[in-house]
């Protein structure tokens, strides 16, 4: 599999975790918050924070048709417009959160929603892009992303494997060389029996490409499993306050748990280590506990060895219990007394 870097941070299975921090619309319309959410992002140890770029106009029409309405959810009721104008990010904020990011020392990119917005970002010189789930279907805004030659991650909930594919070649198209994609479940949340982790174990060998999770269930247990299944990215959404009444806010994680994330993901991903059936470092000075052979009864040379003469105990100190049968029936060429451990010159020794 490949890898590649973003703001020179490696990213591949060979690396922990790249932990996303998704700001989304949870900035509730102030740029206060959407500063505060960066500055708790980088204490929280997350790689990067993520913005979305978009407005009404360039994501949908202002329609209130039946089509263009939403039913049920947490934003049932609203038309698309409606919910997207309420939640999108001004784009002259943009360069001010750009470069407090950089002063804050975190790197910082979006997911744009048409042209202009790449256009906006590269002004930014983002470092890289993220291809929105429900945007993943959009062919001719993948390879004008990838025109960029910047990395692009692309999450693909409701895509199915052909349209992965077609995303994926569409990347390569225009000219991407440097491509990770997410698996993900579209749901907000999104119930964690749904997101069927060995997926990502297909993902792999099926496109070749470094994956990752985005993950909408509602703690961190689904995203730090992804680690053992080869997710080498985690992307989350986070809020200030998960009641703090926006769009995203109620499924989003605050400040301690995505604290918890970054260090659990990082754990796990030194857990799986590589194939090694030797004693680890913390194992070292418990072997003398492992069980042994020690003589239990006080023996003089040339008696004959029996079972109630040796016992598998322990410490460890000893000879190990598979020599207990070679030993039985015969008889000592020198005295052994009660607690002493059996060695291998009883062994070469008995008669």
């Amino acid at each position: 599999m490949s890898e590649f870097k973003i703001n020179q941070r490696p990213i591949g299975r060979t690396y922990p975790p790249y932990v996303i921090a998704e700001m989304s619309a949870n900035h509730n319309g102030r740029i206060e918050n959407a500063y505060k959410i960066i500055e708790m992002a980088k204490r929280a140890g997350a790689d990067a924070v993520k913005l979305q770029t978009y407005r009404p106009d360039t994501i949908t029409m202002d329609m209130r048709t039946p089509e263009f309405m939403i039913e049920g959810g947490l934003w049932g009721g609203q038309s698309l417009y409606e919910l997207y104008e309420s939640a999108y990010m001004p784009w002259d904020w943009h360069k001010p959160l750009f470069d407090y990011a950089h002063q804050v020392g975190i790197t910082i990119f979006s997911s744009p929603f048409d042209h202009t917005a790449v256009d906006l970002l590269e002004d930014l010189n983002a470092p890289a892009y993220k291809i929105a789930s429900f945007e993943a279907v959009d062919l001719p805004l993948i390879k004008y992303v990838a025109q960029t030659g910047k990395p692009m991650i692309i999450s693909t909930g409701m895509a199915n494997a052909e349209e992965i594919a077609e995303a994926i070649a569409a990347a390569r198209e225009g000219g991407c060389q440097d491509l990770a994609i997410l698996h993900c479940v579209s749901g907000y949340p999104a119930p964690a029996a749904e997101y069927n982790l060995r997926t990502l174990v297909d993902m792999q060998s099926r496109f070749g490409v470094p994956v990752g999770l985005s993950d909408h269930t509602l703690d961190n247990t689904t995203a730090i499993a992804s680690v053992a299944l080869g997710g080498c990215i985690i992307e989350k959404h986070v809020t200030l306050d998960r009641c703090g009444g926006g769009p995203d806010d109620s499924f989003s994680l605050e400040e301690p748990d995505l604290k918890a994330l970054c260090e659990g993901a990082k754990t796990a991903w030194q857990a799986l280590g590589q194939v090694d059936y030797g004693l680890s470092s913390s194992e070292q000075g418990n072997v003398k506990f492992r069980r042994s052979l020690y003589f239990v009864q006080d023996l003089d040379a040339g008696e004959t060895i029996t079972a109630e003469h040796i016992k598998s105990i322990r410490p460890g100190y000893g000879l190990a219990p598979k020599h207990l049968t070679a030993l039985l029936g015969k008889r000592l060429t020198h005295s052994r007394r009660r607690g002493e451990p059996v060695t291998m010159d009883d062994l070469a020794s008995a008669e």
